[in-house]
């Protein structure tokens, strides 16, 4: 897809392959169609693609087809309710429009972006976590899988939040996918906790053959727990979403994250390596932290500069 995005030359992107060679050209605006043929993620084509396209000559619309929600990468409604605004405080907009939700194993899914280009991006400072003022989410269905099941998950992932958060607003929708917007069968649960200072995090959890719907809107309930003890401002997910922006930004971008993931470091170690970026990570050291695991990312960005603007 990136080799198609700048023209570039590709060599050894073959199954079984230990080395590629890719040397890009310019990145071009305009239309381009990047089809898994599988459940392969669509967020996972955006998650390589944004980046490039902010710096095209002209702005580009991206129609991205496989799974929407799928293991081992964000969900759609994750891409849409989390990444998107937190993102989009590095001074770009992208419009994300869903024309079909695609599920494991079949895909089939399409999503429509659109993104306009950048001079270059602002460096960004989320560290003040705040409290929680509300927790929303949704619990779907799709295909052939009944309504009772979406609403199973909401209601079990209700009653494990308002446990911890007894006079919270908790509003968790049931949805039963349209059928002329859902290829395939697939069922899961996003749940979003909104904080004072507009921080947002997430847990969120897939339906699986064999599960029962309590234990999916359970775990994605524990998770999003879990990502509001550390004290970190981004949740586990998000952290190494944003290094390749903090990496390109003009200037000196910090987040708070819980217990730095393997992901996060391995986004660190590359955007050091191929952007000279330079990073630091320490502990926080905020009072009312000691206890807590939660660290400062702090990057001075290369002020990456549009040549085409």
């Amino acid at each position: 897809m990136i080799r198609d995005l700048c023209a570039g030359q590709l060599e050894g992107a073959d199954i079984g392959s230990t080395e590629i060679t890719f040397t890009p050209e310019k990145i071009k605006g305009g239309s381009h169609t990047a089809d898994t043929k599988t459940a392969g993620s669509v967020c996972l084509l955006l998650q390589v693609s944004l980046p490039c396209v902010l710096f095209a000559a002209s702005p580009s619309e991206l129609r991205l087809r496989g799974g929407t929600n799928a293991e081992m990468a964000p969900q759609i409604d994750y891409t849409a309710m989390v990444f998107k605004p937190i993102a989009e405080k590095f001074g770009f907009k992208f419009n994300c429009d869903i024309k079909m939700r695609g599920y494991y194993p079949k895909g089939g899914g399409e999503v429509i972006v659109q993104v306009s280009p950048v001079k270059q991006l602002n460096p960004i400072n989320i560290t003040e976590r705040g409290s929680v003022t509300k927790i929303s989410g949704r619990a779907f269905v799709a295909g052939a899988l009944p309504f009772k099941v979406a609403k199973e998950m909401a209601a079990a992932a209700v009653r494990c939040l308002r446990k911890e958060f007894r006079d919270l607003y908790v509003n968790i929708q049931p949805v039963q996918e349209p059928r002329d917007h859902a290829f395939g069968n697939g069922s899961g649960i996003i749940v979003v906790a909104e904080t004072s200072t507009g921080c947002l995090l997430a847990g969120s959890a897939l339906g699986k053959r064999g599960v029962n719907a309590d234990k999916v809107g359970i775990d994605a309930a524990e998770m999003l727990l879990a990502n509001l003890r550390h004290g970190g401002a981004v949740d586990e997910y998000l952290q190494d979403q944003l290094i390749i922006f903090m990496a390109l930004a003009n200037g000196v971008s910090r987040i708070k994250t819980g217990p730095v993931t393997l992901h996060t470091q391995t986004a660190i170690h590359f955007a050091e390596q191929l952007a000279k970026a330079k990073f630091t990570v320490k502990k926080s050291e905020e009072e009312g932290d000691a206890s807590k695991d939660a660290y400062i990312i702090e990057c001075q960005g290369i002020a990456m500069t549009n040549p085409n603007l």
